[in-house]
């Protein structure tokens, strides 16, 4: 039984002179445990498509059920609610909020979700150590670079214990060895606690540990590859 269902997503701008058509039809789905990468060139549709299933943007048409719930259909409410308790988000732009500290910026979601202090603050230091930057907890993001803050954005996205990870580009700008730690974590995360974890990436490293990769061109679903078993799912 799939836990993400994409049906039929389209998506269409219409913000400028000419509607621009970023997504065409695009159905899949997701079993529990996956870590998925959707690849494709710039401007195929890759975080448009990453975005939609967050329920951080909607669809012209389509549909977008988690766990028996169409995100696609829920009111504000109610998806800011799902999203707190269920998906982890790695943004490309980093996101993380410049008035607090990368220990601050890591345990303000699970502030949100009322977690003692001491569960927060066992989980934030883990998660910082875990990525390399129990040095810089108490630093502002305007002080770390930007490998460093999408550590933080990595650490944030899985403070929260989420069932699903949405992460885009998640390694753009972090040198080898920090990509292959972070790869690393989202890697044990996955194998010991079920995580799905689906990726938006340019990044052979990701993409080389993917389960499944899903290439978009221009807007549609160009291969489904499971690599494991080498073959393409129909």
């Amino acid at each position: 039984m799939p836990i993400i269902s994409v049906d039929s997503v389209t998506k269409i701008y219409n913000g400028g002179a000419v509607p621009v058509q970023a997504l065409s039809g695009v159905s899949f789905s997701v079993e529990k445990g996956e870590f998925l990468s959707i690849v494709g060139p710039s401007g195929s549709g890759k975080t448009t498509l990453l975005n939609i299933i967050g329920g951080l943007d909607q669809p012209t048409s389509g549909s977008v059920v988690i766990s028996g719930v169409e995100v696609t259909k829920v009111n504000p409410g109610e998806l800011i609610d799902f999203r707190l308790n269920h998906i982890g988000f790695v943004f490309q732009a980093y996101n993380l909020i410049p008035v607090l500290t990368a220990y601050e910026n890591v345990e303000f979601i699970m502030l949100l979700q009322k977690r003692s202090s001491k569960e927060r603050k066992e989980r934030a230091e883990f998660l910082l150590e875990a990525v390399g930057l129990k040095d810089k907890m108490h630093v502002r993001p305007s002080q770390l670079s930007g490998g460093q803050q999408q550590r933080v954005a990595v650490a944030r996205a899985l403070a929260s214990n989420p069932a699903y990870v949405l992460a885009d580009e998640p390694t753009a700008n972090l040198d080898s060895v920090s990509a292959e730690q972070l790869l690393d974590l989202m890697e044990i995360l996955n194998h010991q606690h079920d995580t799905t974890f689906v990726f938006s990436t340019h990044d052979h490293r990701v993409i080389a540990r993917a389960h499944r990769v899903i290439t978009l061109r221009d807007g549609r679903i160009e291969s489904d590859v499971l690599q494991e078993q080498e073959k393409v799912i129909k």
